[in-house]
């Protein structure tokens, strides 16, 4: 079973790179066919736009032609990047069930299967939150960051090796750190928004993109599912502590960075809804709160610690 999930694992990784190759491609699409539409002499509204011509690249034309800002649109590659990163998320989560089923635990007990599992959590974030809201002109974040980790994860050694004492302990191993990669994932979404934002302004300065309301939206409603999540990773990680190390908390590397993450998050919910710190401060936490994920997910690469089994 371990050789099936390998498969499946560089069949998901392949899969992502298309799919990132697609929404980079979406992207360009969507911003020359604002530029050409912005570009056109001003007149009639054309055809396409008042609807005698359909289809999903000319909806953006239309949006940009009729002067509606804020509209993401779509593009001729907008289906197939959705559909090869649905397609990436399916494989590489079934690498995790067929790989999990072969450990008998949770697949989380080395760096390997932790990368391989906040790659396949960052699409499942990006796919969910990209239904509600129309945020898939800036799928290249989420999906280009999770292709990444999955090319650092297929660096590592993907052997499966029985787990130190303090790690033993599946049914804690697999709901603790299986919350920590779905928060993880889902800020990754939350990043991407925030990223969004800070380019658009609260003028829409770039048509093509989603427009700053819908960004704040959707990196608000990101961070509002992917926060009790990562309050309930410290706790049930607290309670592990006193059951591996004989105490509740210990300032560990692993654990001062989580906690700084949870205060970034929580420090942003109270910003975006005060006058003063809403819009581009609140969206800067954003930035900052997913560089302590990373800090929080590699601390235990730079800094010694009780963490620092099998690279976790």
């Amino acid at each position: 079973m371990a050789q099936a999930s390998s498969l499946l694992f560089v069949l998901g990784s392949i899969v992502a790179a298309l799919a990132f190759a697609a929404h980079v491609g979406h992207a360009v699409l969507l911003a020359n066919g604002r530029r050409l539409a912005v570009l056109a002499p001003a007149g009639p509204v054309p055809a396409f736009a008042s609807g005698g011509v359909t289809g999903s690249f000319v909806t953006a034309r239309a949006a940009a032609a009729t002067g509606r800002p804020g509209v993401a649109g779509a593009s001729p590659l907008s289906r197939a990047a959705w559909g090869a990163a649905a397609l990436a998320f399916a494989l590489l989560l079934a690498s995790l069930v067929v790989r999990g089923i072969a450990v008998g635990r949770g697949p989380y007990g080395n760096l390997y299967e932790f990368s391989s599992a906040f790659a396949t959590s960052m699409l499942g974030g990006y796919l969910y939150l990209a239904r509600r809201y129309a945020i898939r002109a800036l799928g290249l974040v989420p999906t280009g960051v999770a292709l990444a980790m999955l090319l650092y994860a297929s660096s590592l050694p993907g052997d499966i090796e029985p787990l130190v004492p303090a790690l033993q302990n599946a049914p804690l191993l697999t709901i603790h750190v299986g919350l920590a990669v779905i928060s993880y994932g889902i800020f990754a979404t939350a990043f991407a928004a925030g990223v969004g934002y800070l380019v658009q302004g609260t003028q829409d300065r770039v048509a093509w993109l989603p427009s700053h309301k819908t960004l704040d939206e959707a990196a608000y409603r990101a961070v509002i599912i992917a926060f009790p999540i990562f309050a309930t990773m410290i706790v049930l990680g607290s309670w592990w502590a006193s059951i591996a190390w004989s105490r509740y908390w210990g300032w560990d590397p692993k654990e001062t960075s989580a906690l700084v993450t949870w205060l970034i998050y929580a420090v942003y919910l109270h910003a975006r809804n005060q006058r003063r710190w809403a819009g581009r401060p609140a969206a800067l936490l954003l930035v900052i709160g997913f560089g302590m994920v990373l800090v929080t997910y590699s601390g235990s690469l730079w800094f010694t610690g009780l963490h620092a089994y099998s690279g976790l």
